[in-house]
């Protein structure tokens, strides 16, 4: 850390507050560098273009102009769009060796992150929803989920967390930093910044506890809730096979849910002294990264319509 002498001369911090930050990362195994930097950089890659394809036959093929893969689509997107706010900032600092990041630039990143987040939580919900509608009411489906009713859903679902998650990282960056400028992370998060805040932070503790229910615990019981109905009739299906098609086309997106609540909600409602900070980025490394880059594998390999149209779209592009 810099010396009283160098507070002046650096013009980066002064008595008060720090305004740079240094991001860890991975900087404790450092003989690991490249590795990992190859690692990420094939996972990046691997999810661009996964979610890319899944975007261009969604759009493409006529068999898949329904509602379920209108939502899919829009997942896939969301997905490019939320590994893209930390990934390539990952391989930037394994590659030059150096954490530093404004505290703009790291408000910036949280505050995408949050809004993206919250916006996968509730195009979960919506999606569930689908199905819910799909299967127990099949008869009013069309005129239920309708293009316009698709629309609203999916824009709310893209707006919805914009305000609370600005006013959120606004209220985070608030406070004063005057112990370490270190975050023990990858990238800009609010339970590590929290632990390098001066002062009381029960306030921020409350709100990121009140929010962390909003979209993640609210949107999680309404997804439990919807397949509690979507099973309940299921069952009563009297065709083996009509139950089989049924399941099979809830399970990916039911496994995706797990894995994505299961590590969001520990990361952020956890009480945080039982949660260590290696433990904290190895969740956070889950639900940003590992599950994104598994997300179209889980879709596309237990989906026959989806695994026809690439089928068609690699046949139209072999000479």
């Amino acid at each position: 850390l810099p010396t009283d002498g160098d507070k002046s001369k650096t013009g980066r911090y002064n008595a008060s507050t720090w305004v740079e930050f240094i991001l860890l990362g991975f900087s404790d195994v450092p003989h690991l560098r490249w590795i990992l930097f190859g690692i990420f950089l094939l996972i990046y890659l691997t999810i661009l273009v996964s979610n890319g394809i899944i975007i261009l036959i969604t759009k493409t093929d006529p068999a898949l102009q329904t509602p379920m893969y209108f939502f899919l689509s829009n997942f896939s997107f969301l997905e490019i769009c939320y590994v893209t706010s930390t990934i390539p900032r990952m391989l930037t600092d394994l590659y030059t060796l150096k954490g530093n990041i404004s505290m703009y630039s790291c408000a910036t990143q949280m505050c995408f992150v949050l809004v993206l987040g919250g916006t996968e939580c509730l195009l979960l919900t919506v999606m569930a929803y689908d199905r819910y509608v799909a299967i127990c009411n099949p008869l009013q489906y069309a005129v239920v989920m309708n293009h316009m009713v698709c629309m609203q859903l999916v824009t709310a679902s893209w707006i919805s967390g914009i305000p609370v998650e600005i006013g959120q990282t606004y209220q985070i960056f608030s406070l004063h930093f005057c112990g370490s400028n270190r975050i023990n992370h990858f990238f800009c998060d609010i339970p590590p910044l929290l632990k390098l805040a001066c002062g009381d932070t029960f306030v921020n503790k409350l709100a990121v506890y009140v929010v962390a229910v909003v979209f993640v615990m609210i949107p999680f019981l309404l997804i439990i809730i919807s397949y509690g109905k979507i099973i309940s009739s299921i069952l009563k299906l009297s065709s083996a096979k009509g139950r089989t098609k049924a399941f099979s086309t809830c399970s990916s997106h039911l496994t995706v849910v797990v894995l994505f609540y299961g590590t969001a909600s520990i990361t952020y409602l956890q009480p945080k002294p039982s949660q260590s900070e290696g433990n904290g980025k190895l969740l956070s490394l889950f639900y940003t990264i590992l599950i994104p880059a598994l997300n179209p594998i889980i879709y596309t390999l237990r989906n026959k319509d989806i695994m026809e149209a690439l089928k068609k779209l690699l046949s139209k592009l072999r000479p």
